[in-house]
């Protein structure tokens, strides 16, 4: 993946991540990197959560921020509240972020 598109978005706010979230899942984790069949860029991730009343989308901020060393008030749920692809942005300096995120899971793919 290393040179292609990855799955995350700079803003002045901070970074948003695009993610392909399964629930019901055996573990929490972030996957790695993956491709949707429209060939968007997402972070597969998994959580434990059931997906009913905002259980799945509060374990996945709480993945995210700890992923990205921040606490849980600083991931917002953008889009994707009833649907398994979904964009969270990480409040923070931007280009640290994305450093970050690319330190862990560009090079993987």
């Amino acid at each position: 993946m290393a040179g292609g598109p990855l799955p995350w978005a700079e803003r002045p706010d901070g970074l948003v991540l695009f993610v392909r979230l399964t629930p019901r899942s055996a573990h929490d984790g972030i996957d790695g990197i993956g491709t949707l069949s429209d060939g968007t860029p997402v972070l597969k991730a998994r959580v434990r959560a059931v997906p009913e009343k905002g259980l799945a989308n509060e374990a996945l901020r709480k993945l995210l921020a700890a992923t990205a060393g921040l606490p849980t008030s600083r991931a917002t749920l953008l889009a994707g509240d009833t649907a398994r692809r979904k964009s969270v942005l990480l409040t923070g300096d931007a280009a640290e972020l994305a450093g970050h995120m690319t330190r862990l899971f560009a090079a993987k793919g």
